[in-house]
């Protein structure tokens, strides 16, 4: 592993980004890697016009699910929720820089699932009736 990627993926699991909780969140969303053990919750705030306008996560689990977590909730902010659900793998690896194996794979996307759930969920808050 390239040095410059090992430290990034480090940093971020030692100091994560937008990591805590919301006074009052909009929409939330947890879940668990049932094979490790990690644990991930989202937690969005939305603007009017639909955009996150502030996001935490919470969690524990192994540094590349914390990290790719960190990396991923840090670029969501200011993006509409329907820009979030086209979110794919690709955007993970992209941030994470790093090759995962098949078998680390799932920590990488804990998060990303975890955050398309809430950002569902703040799209049904917002439909009417």
């Amino acid at each position: 592993m390239d040095d410059f990627y090992r430290d990034f993926i480090l940093d971020h699991y030692r100091n994560p980004r937008n990591f805590g909780h919301l006074a009052e969140p909009d929409a939330v969303a947890e879940d668990r890697n049932p094979l490790c053990g990690d644990e991930m919750r989202v937690e969005i705030a939305v603007d009017d016009a639909g955009k996150v306008s502030d996001i935490r996560f919470s969690g524990k689990g192994c540094a590349i699910s914390q990290a790719s977590a960190s990396m991923l909730i840090e670029s969501a902010k200011g993006k509409s929720l329907e820009s979030i659900l086209a979110l794919g793998e690709e955007s993970v690896l992209e941030n994470v820089g790093i090759d995962i194996s098949p078998t680390r794979m799932k920590c990488a996307m804990l998060g990303l699932g975890v955050l398309k759930s809430a950002a569902l969920a703040g799209l049904a808050k917002a439909e009417p009736g």
